[in-house]
């Protein structure tokens, strides 16, 4: 039970796989109601340099300083700094989440997340064009419908081998429950693929989620650092 309520908080936390296996957020019970979308300026950073700090903490500076890195504007991401190694660092916001789940509309997430170049050329364009439609005030039904086209036509490219991400700030928010959870790394792999890399086995420290909506399935593997090299919270059983 402890195991199926974690792996719920990594999900909700990575605002990117399976937050569909979380309860719907009652108002009458004292949870948030994310219903619809909020102000647009209470998903925007006033600072800029600010977002751009918070991007790069995703990784070690070895990996986040080299990286371009693309802030949340009114009219979508754009390259607030150029990089020369592949990398591309985003802070996401929560509409990464699957359509269904309820915390779609959040405000407050903020997941700063670093993708190589594999994953920047494929699996992140998901997410840039679920952006733009969030921004035309598109509602989650057609979101679901236009980013299902563009994957059944190839407008958006299939997932490369060998996407992964750093997910290692101490200063992210990837939901109300998990808040910053645990700094990790996520591999990204087509379809459901979570046998062949025996996750969610006993003993085995790879985690998965399989999201049907953007036909990947995400291993997360825990780390015991944050990137700016202090410990991590330990790891309940």
């Amino acid at each position: 039970m402890r195991r199926k309520k974690t792996k719920t908080i990594v999900l909700a936390a990575i605002v990117l796989a399976a937050q569909w296996m979380m309860r719907p957020a009652r108002a009458q019970n004292g949870q948030a109601n994310y219903a619809a979308m909020a102000p647009l300026d209470e998903y925007l950073m006033a600072d800029e340099s600010a977002e751009i700090a918070l991007a790069r903490s995703a990784a070690p500076a070895s990996v986040s300083d080299g990286a371009e890195v693309m802030v949340l504007g009114r009219k979508g991401y754009t390259t607030a700094a150029k990089g020369d190694n592949g990398f591309l660092c985003i802070v996401e916001r929560a509409w990464a989440t699957p359509t269904d789940d309820p915390g779609f509309w959040n405000p407050k997430v903020r997941a700063p997340i670093c993708f190589n170049a594999a994953a920047a050329r494929t699996f992140v364009q998901i997410y840039l064009m679920k952006t733009r439609l969030v921004l035309e005030g598109r509602s989650r039904a057609e979101i679901l419908d236009e980013t299902s086209r563009a994957l059944d036509t190839k407008e958006l490219p299939p997932l490369e081998a060998g996407s992964m991400c750093y997910m290692m700030s101490k200063q992210q928010y990837l939901n109300d429950e998990g808040k910053s959870w645990h700094p990790h790394l996520m591999f990204f792999v087509a379809g459901d693929a979570a046998k062949s890399w025996g996750a969610d086995m006993p003993g085995s420290p790879i985690i998965s989620a399989n999201d049907p909506e953007e036909r990947v399935t995400v291993m997360m593997v825990l780390v015991g650092k944050w990137s700016d090299g202090s410990p991590a919270p330990a790891m309940a059983h």
